[in-house]
């Protein structure tokens, strides 16, 4: 048989074994440069494709081929000369349906497409259990899951609205878990999806340049229609970064869709160079905030629904729950710590699941931390900052509602978070009666549990002053 008939007929089997994406990305472009006895060259047109096939399909070509032709054949891939390419060995087109002689082996279900792209272009593995179905949502990650959402649905011919869109939290707050929701809900839609590390992104820059294939690094990383970059504080190099701002700006400009979580605000990652940041905040910055409370309790309700599944008989009583999730305020890490140590003392000792029970088994993920003492003066100040008036501002006369509202909520702040009467306090801000603290401080409690944006801007202040 001919080599141009073998290799129709093992281009049939890859494409029917990989998916259509796969073998559009790798094999497409193969072409049969020479072919003698068993030895049989193929040719590439760039270093990166040949390096891609060598270390992924090399092996697999060699077996289809084999098979195909009845006896063990050595197959070398080549890079595509000028010169070499007069002589190159044209099969005839490939037919877009595989022929039954050619389907994949009985019992062997053909490979899912959906992954392809994350697969071939060495994409960061995705987790299948973080979903946006099993993304517990409160108050302080609601922006940012319905921000991730709208992207994550967002069809390939929608108007691109948040671009880029950066998300960022402190360790075990949820960011990846957004991440992996949005990069497996794209792929289901049909969109060319590539999930990275910031280290991995690193990594393949870096492999890319060793193995002089960058050109094609770069071209695989702009042909596609959703780029996801996680932990981006890591992302070190100048040559890297520079790298990492023109991808950002090839795929802005072609209007696909960029989606990057770090643990900062990009004005705060000192490292990241200029340009970068800059891009990064054109787009939409999200943050998601500690989880408060009823999140945490959520977040452990959901946890003992899905250890009942995995334990049956396992449970926990409400009291354990409220206990847990008032003293483990961390992060969601160390509340899966806390659960996974309920469950391993009740299978492994056979003891109830009782508070005193979970006193002893997380003790030391308890924190228990003396509250910092914080002073007018600093709730003065930063209030000011927050809201670009100046503290003398706040302590004066003026009624203008630019200044009364950040005056009250200083007021607000000094009541719940000092131990100063509030005479003491109607002194500090410039001589006030005791009575005009009061309204104040009743003003903003009444407005905090009507307004969920002032509630916000009244937790970041909380946050600020005890950090």
């Amino acid at each position: 048989m001919r080599a141009g008939a073998i290799w129709e007929r093992v281009s049939r089997r890859l494409r029917a074994e990989l998916g259509e994406d796969v073998f559009s990305s790798w094999f497409k472009s193969i072409e049969i440069e020479a072919a003698q006895g068993d030895a049989v060259r193929l040719s590439v047109p760039t270093r990166f494709l040949k390096s891609w096939i060598d270390h992924h399909y090399k092996d697999r070509i060699i077996a289809r081929w084999s098979e195909e032709a009845d006896r063990p054949v050595s197959i070398d891939v080549a890079v595509l000369t000028a010169a070499s390419a007069r002589a190159v060995v044209r099969p005839r087109p490939v037919e877009e349906a595989p022929r039954p002689a050619a389907a994949p082996a009985a019992g062997r279900a053909e490979a899912p497409q959906l992954s392809s792209v994350q697969n071939t272009l060495g994409g960061s593995p995705l987790d299948p259990r973080l979903t946006f179905d099993t993304f517990i949502q409160g108050r302080s990650n609601t922006l940012a899951r319905a921000a991730a959402l709208q992207v994550a649905q967002a069809r390939p011919t929608d108007a691109v609205l948040f671009n880029p869109l950066y998300i960022h939290a402190g360790v075990g707050l949820g960011k990846t878990h957004l991440l992996h929701a949005v990069a497996g809900t794209a792929q289901a839609g049909g969109r060319r999806v590539l999930y990275l590390t910031a280290e991995k992104f690193t990594f393949g820059f870096v492999a890319a340049l060793k193995n002089q294939t960058a050109i094609a690094f770069k071209e695989a990383l702009r042909n596609i229609d959703l780029l996801i970059i996680d932990d981006l504080q890591f992302l070190q190099g100048k040559q890297t970064q520079a790298e990492f701002c023109h991808t950002l700006n090839a795929l802005i400009d072609a209007g696909r869709q960029i989606v990057v979580a770090g643990d900062r605000p990009p004005s705060d990652l000192e490292n990241l160079d200029e340009r970068v940041r800059s891009r990064l905040a054109g787009g939409l910055t999200v943050e998601i905030g500690a989880l408060d409370e009823n999140l945490r309790f959520d977040i452990l309700k959901q946890k003992l629904a899905q250890a009942k599944l995995a334990h049956p008989g396992f449970d926990v009583p409400p009291a354990v729950m409220t206990y847990v999730a008032k003293n483990v305020t961390q992060n969601g890490r160390d509340l899966d710590g806390a659960f996974n140590r309920l469950i391993a003392t009740n299978r492994l000792t056979s003891q109830p699941v009782t508070v005193e029970m979970a006193e002893r088994s997380i003790r030391d993920l308890v924190r228990v931390v003396e509250p910092k003492r914080v002073k007018i003066e600093d709730i003065q100040k930063i209030v000011a900052q927050h809201y670009n008036v100046s503290r003398s501002d706040i302590l004066s006369s003026r009624r203008t509602a630019t200044v009364v509202r950040p005056r009250q909520i200083a007021m607000y702040l000094a009541k719940t978070m000092t131990l100063r009467s509030l005479p003491e306090i109607g002194r500090r801000f410039g001589g006030r009666d005791h009575t005009t603290v009061l309204h104040a401080v009743r003003k903003i409690e009444g407005l905090v549990g009507q307004d969920p944006a002032l509630c916000e801007e009244v937790e970041v202040l909380k946050r600020r002053l005890n950090d």
